[in-house]
C-alpha cells in the first residue's frame, strides 16, 4: 500500500513550448505513474501539453491534477503556507540517501525539477536541495529515482483510480485491458448514444 497521508506536487520550472514539450510530458508521465498528486508547469503556457496530460489521466487513471503557474516562487510559497516541505532535485544537493528518511515523514512535498538554467532562488527557497547523483543527469531520471526511494518501490504496484486502460504483464507481446465500466461513457463521448 502506498503512503496514505502524503500529497506530492511536482513543479516543472521553465517549460518552453517548442523545445521542452517532450521532456515536460515525460516528467508528467513519471509524476503520475510514480505517485505524485499534482503536476505544475511553469514557463510558457502550453494548453496542448496540459490537454494531452489530462487525456493520459482520463485513459490510464490517477488522481493527479495538471496546473499552470506563471509565478513559480508564489507557487512555492503557497505550498509552504499549507505545510509542505520544498524539495529541489539538483546535482549540487545533498545525496538522496542522506535526506530521504527526514522527508518521508512529511505530509506534503513540493518537488521542484529544473528546465533551462535554474534560478538561484530555487536553491534558497528549498528546504532540501537533493541530488540523485553529483553528475550531469536528467531531471526525469532524478524525479523517478526520488519518488521510488520515497515510496520504497510501492508505487510500482499502484492501481490507478478510474483507469480505462491497463497493461496486463506478459512475457511476450502487448496485452492491454480496457475497463468495461467505461464502454458506455466512451459511446456518449463519441455521440453514439
Amino acid at each position: 500500500m502506498m503512503q496514505e497521508c502524503c500529497e506530492i506536487g511536482v513543479l516543472r520550472l521553465g517549460h518552453r513550448i517548442f523545445r521542452d514539450k517532450r521532456v515536460t510530458m515525460h516528467a508528467f508521465l513519471v509524476s503520475r505513474a510514480f505517485g505524485a498528486s499534482s503536476f505544475i508547469i511553469h514557463g510558457d503556457r502550453d494548453s496542448k501539453l496540459e490537454e494531452k496530460a489530462r487525456k493520459v489521466v482520463k485513459d490510464w487513471g490517477g488522481r493527479i491534477s495538471v496546473d499552470y503557474s506563471g509565478n513559480w516562487l508564489k507557487t512555492v510559497e503557497e505550498w509552504r503556507s499549507r505545510g509542505s516541505l520544498i524539495i529541489h532535485l539538483t546535482m549540487y544537493g545533498m545525496p538522496v540517501e542522506n535526506v530521504i528518511e527526514r522527508v518521508r515523514g512529511a505530509g506534503r512535498l513540493l518537488v521542484i525539477i529544473g528546465g533551462r538554467k535554474v534560478p538561484r532562488e530555487a536553491y534558497e527557497a528549498s528546504d532540501y536541495n537533493v541530488s540523485i547523483t553529483n553528475q550531469p543527469h536528467s531531471e526525469i531520471a532524478a524525479l523517478a529515482i526520488f519518488l521510488d526511494r520515497f515510496f520504497k518501490g510501492r508505487e510500482l504496484y499502484m492501481q490507478h483510480y478510474k483507469a480505462r486502460i491497463s497493461v496486463v504483464p506478459s512475457p511476450r507481446g502487448k496485452v492491454i485491458c480496457r475497463n468495461p465500466l467505461y464502454k458506455e461513457e466512451e459511446k456518449v463521448e463519441r455521440g453514439q448514444v
